[in-house]
């Protein structure tokens, strides 16, 4: 394989030695945040739900946070495919108008923007998400609290700076500034354990479908908190990355695998973990983990040497269509990702070519 890398947790690991790796092996999938990163993993995407999963008849869960939500929301609709098609282009596409003598825009206009967004994609369609005979849906946030429990100008600032400061020192004491939410799909258990980190379970349903997906993308600072969800404890809620960026969660399966398609090796905890190192490495929490992600030398073939990330929007400011090409050029070539995984599925799931996590 060139494009692609497997890596598998020692249980996993041992799985797939035994066994091979087959649809009905899977129990959950996780979706990470990441923005634009996600966008090399659509073929993927398309290949597992479109193609591969069917060919089984279990529950999976699937678990995300931030665009990882929406990837995992799109693959509860009927016509699965074309939803992640339509998602892919339409991110690849995505342009914010500035409004006359602006410079940049508002969290407000962009959340406007976005929320308007949303609501055009599964407009109508909310039903089918819920009501997907297999997948149940997990959509994660981050509700702030105390200081974070609403937005303000100087209260919000002063609240992400108190929590980065202290979560720097123990991940758990995060959980002063803010609680992980899951929406969940009604009568849905939570496939993994919540002793990480102070955790909520809501119901997702059609009252609150577009706004939890919504506050699960909401960047501080970016975009603006969604408040006040229907169904949940009131108060402001942000990008579920914020809790969960990788989904590095003690999933409780104690058979079958976690699959994670994900665009690096190192499943990191939360988004204030991005800088510490050392909360980069496996835990027992991932034992059960396959995780397929790209080659880094494969990812330096690619436009600008990199995936595509949010600081394209500054590299190419008003070049849209430079920007357009880049993203979708790494789209393109992202397939070789999902071609590598069926090739090895169909040779027999080689052990030799899994890499440990």
């Amino acid at each position: 394989m060139k494009a692609l890398r497997i890596y598998a947790g020692p249980a996993a690991r041992e799985h797939i030695a035994a066994h091979g790796l087959h649809p009905q092996d899977v129990r959950t999938v996780p979706g990470a945040a990441g923005g634009p990163k996600g966008l090399v993993l659509g073929p993927i995407d398309r290949f597992l739900f479109g193609d591969w999963l069917p060919r089984s008849t279990h529950a999976i869960d699937l678990v995300g946070a931030s665009i990882g939500a929406w990837r995992l929301a799109n693959a509860c609709l009927d016509d699965t495919e074309t939803a992640f098609e339509q998602f892919e282009q339409g991110y690849i596409h995505q342009h914010f108008e500035l409004p006359p003598g602006q410079k940049r825009l508002s969290a407000k206009q962009v959340s406007s923007q976005f929320g308007e967004g949303l609501r055009s994609f599964y407009g109508g369609r909310t039903a089918e998400v819920l009501g997907h005979a297999r997948y149940r849906l997990h959509v994660i946030t981050s509700r702030g609290r105390h200081i974070l429990g609403r937005e303000g100008r100087a209260r919000t600032p002063v609240g992400y700076l108190g929590a980065f400061l202290t979560n720097s020192v123990h991940r758990k004491s995060l959980g002063a500034w803010l609680e992980r939410v899951v929406f969940s799909t009604p009568g849905a258990a939570l496939p993994f354990g919540t002793r990480d980190f102070r955790t909520r379970q809501v119901n997702l349903v059609e009252a609150n479908f577009e706004l939890a997906l919504q506050a699960s993308c909401s960047i501080p600072f970016m975009l603006e908190a969604v408040h006040d969800i229907p169904g949940a404890p009131a108060g402001a809620y942000w990008d579920g990355g914020i809790t969960d960026y990788h989904l590095h969660l003690d999933y409780g399966n104690a058979e079958g695998v976690v699959l994670y398609p994900h665009f690096q090796q190192a499943v990191v905890p939360g988004w204030l973990d991005k800088g510490l190192k050392w909360r980069h490495k496996p835990t027992g929490f991932l034992d059960r983990m396959v995780v397929l992600a790209p080659d880094p030398e494969w990812v330096r073939t690619l436009p600008n040497g990199k995936l595509p990330d949010r600081n394209d929007f500054i590299r190419y400011g008003n070049d849209l269509r430079g920007r357009i090409k880049a993203w979708s050029t790494a789209a393109q070539e992202s397939r070789r990702l999902a071609d590598e995984f069926a090739q090895w599925l169909d040779q027999g799931c080689g052990v030799q070519d899994v890499r440990p996590l």
